[in-house]
């Protein structure tokens, strides 16, 4: 790791603008990460490019493609490790001593170990000047999925709440809709839009139908949903399954029956072992990595989202606060067993608190 001094002001701005390309790509890159590049010569930019989606070139190509000639004796900043393998393209170290740049100075060091470390050391051997490091908090927030799942086999978990100021999901009766206004369920959107899946529970499909897709212009892309379903009730008339893109149904309990008529509807269904009645969170959440799912974005009930929270399977809380009050009989926002001790409280951290219209957006990570 390079000292923060001996960063340049040219080398900030140029890793920021390759981080700022990365961004385009939040809502299409999945599975593979979030990346940009920058080519730098005699100080100004000749050539950029981000990654756009899986199997499409990637951003050291795309940026030596718009740079042609001037490439040659460049500095191409990247916010991550350049890969030194072949999967859908070929290794972007090849394009880089290809086209003749002197330097790579790179944010993130590949958390994929196929790459870690290879890219740096292909480029050193071809007598490219490589640094690292820069900037790499930001690649791994903007990566924060795949990194998490290459270097633990787990994808990050994002439990979606919305709750009145006294911190109530639903009335008694179950009415819920809507607590919180447009702006902030537009906000959750964009949530939904950059993740993998989106997790729910049976129940919820029961009770409420909901379509729980992606609908906002920024994005043309659909996640996976996935329904954890012990006995597979989902209906197949349902709008979470006729809707654009792949259905997940995992259950514990197989039924050929029900299975055929999900399998009808071209939804996938999965048998995974039980735990208090549902499929076992930590095996929902290997079965999804393995899928080369990075970020998902559990939207469920107080029952499943309690669950995720007692297990400590999540990695942030995003809670939407709407300024009104629904009483005592109202439902709570999670079902959390009995506390003996204060000491023994999930405790939590604000990394983000923002107004989102007329709503509060809180960012909360274990602590």
């Amino acid at each position: 790791m390079n000292a923060t001094s001996d960063w340049t002001d040219l080398d900030r701005a140029m890793m920021s603008r390759a981080l700022a390309l990365a961004q385009q790509g939040l809502y299409t890159t999945d599975p593979n990460p979030r990346v940009g590049c920058v080519l730098v010569r005699e100080g100004g930019i000749v050539g950029e490019g981000w990654h756009v989606r899986a199997g499409e070139a990637h951003a050291e190509p795309a940026a030596l493609a718009a740079a042609g000639d001037r490439a040659r004796g460049a500095t191409a900043y990247v916010s991550l490790e350049p890969c030194n393998h072949q999967g859908r393209t070929p290794p972007c170290t090849d394009a880089l001593i290809a086209a003749g740049v002197a330097r790579v100075i790179y944010a993130l060091k590949d958390p994929n170990p196929r790459v870690s470390g290879a890219g740096e050391e292909r480029l050193r051997k071809a007598g490219i000047e490589v640094r690292g490091g820069l900037m790499a908090d930001a690649s791994r927030e903007l990566n924060c999925g795949f990194v998490k799942r290459m270097t633990t086999g787990l994808p990050w978990v994002r439990v979606k709440l919305a709750m009145s100021l006294d911190g109530r999901t639903a009335l008694a009766s179950g009415e819920s809709r809507w607590i919180t206004a447009d702006t902030a369920r537009k906000d959750a959107q964009r949530f939904r839009a950059r993740s993998s899946a989106i997790v729910t529970g049976v129940g919820t499909i029961l009770a409420d139908d909901p379509a729980l897709n992606v609908r906002i212009p920024e994005s043309n892309r659909q996640p996976w949903r996935v329904v954890l379903d012990s006995r597979l009730r989902t209906p197949s008339d349902s709008r979470v399954i006729n809707r654009e893109g792949q259905v997940l149904v995992l259950g514990t309990q197989d039924d050929a029956r029900r299975r055929a008529s999900l399998e009808a509807q071209s939804v996938v269904v999965g048998i995974l072992p039980a735990e208090d009645g549902r499929p076992r969170l930590a095996d929902v959440l290997e079965h999804l990595a393995r899928l080369e799912m990075n970020e998902v974005w559990v939207e469920a009930g107080p029952t499943l989202a309690g669950a995720f929270v007692r297990a400590g399977l999540f990695d942030e809380l995003i809670v939407y606060v709407a300024p009104a009050l629904l009483g005592g009989d109202a439902l709570p926002l999670l079902q959390l067993p009995a506390l003996a001790r204060l000491d023994d409280k999930i405790k939590l951290r604000f990394t983000d608190f923002r107004a989102v219209g007329d709503d509060l957006r809180l960012t909360l990570r274990p602590a």
